[in-house]
């Protein structure tokens, strides 16, 4: 069974995984903080964050028997995550508030903080932000950054995916090799019997 089911699961390892379920917890404090609870735009939010999360799971775990349908949940969930990431930059653009520069330090020194949790990232908003009023602003720039992160990390993933589906081929091709040497050792069980015999 081993040399038929490929490598699965584990996916609650993966920095991706890690990644796109912190963004999940933060864009549901977020849609519960600054969107209207009645509005469609909090439910799309949420689903696409909580689609990127989903997508990756159910992915890896597919990988035991096809290697294609994990590739295709992994890329279900970068697109996910670009869904979400459009729905951030209109709530800036609507208010007419400021997207953080590649530039700008703070990117960097919230990638460097390793944010774990919701509350890490809301602390690490609290201290960085200068006023409460641009609380809304600190945190949808904070939330850009974490997409992008797990975007990068999904984007490297799938490029793996895509090695490894060509270099070891699917579960179709495994089947028909243990298929083939389970022909061969009973070919070869029957024939070390007929010399016994003899």
């Amino acid at each position: 069974m081993s040399k038929l089911l490929g490598d699965h699961g584990g996916y609650r390892k993966m920095m991706s995984f890690q990644m796109a379920q912190l963004v999940y917890d933060v864009t549901v404090r977020f849609c519960d903080r600054y969107i209207d609870k009645f509005s469609r735009t909090k439910d799309q939010m949420v689903q696409a964050a909580r689609s990127g999360v989903q997508n990756i799971a159910e992915g890896s775990q597919a990988a035991a028997t096809s290697k294609k349908t994990e590739l295709k949940l992994t890329q279900v969930a970068c697109a996910s995550l670009e869904e979400l990431r459009l729905d951030y930059e209109d709530f800036l653009r609507q208010r007419k508030l400021s997207t953080w520069e590649k530039s700008n330090p703070l990117r960097q020194q919230l990638i460097d903080s390793r944010c774990r949790t919701a509350d890490d990232v809301a602390d690490w908003i609290i201290r960085n932000c200068p006023d409460k009023k641009q609380y809304p602003q600190y945190s949808v720039n904070a939330v850009l950054v974490l997409i992008k992160v797990a975007c990068v990390l999904l984007n490297t993933h799938v490029e793996r995916l895509a090695d490894d589906f060509e270099e070891k081929r699917g579960f179709t091709e495994r089947l028909y090799r243990v298929r083939k040497e389970a022909r061969n050792k009973n070919k070869n069980n029957e024939n070390q019997n007929y010399k016994d015999k003899r």
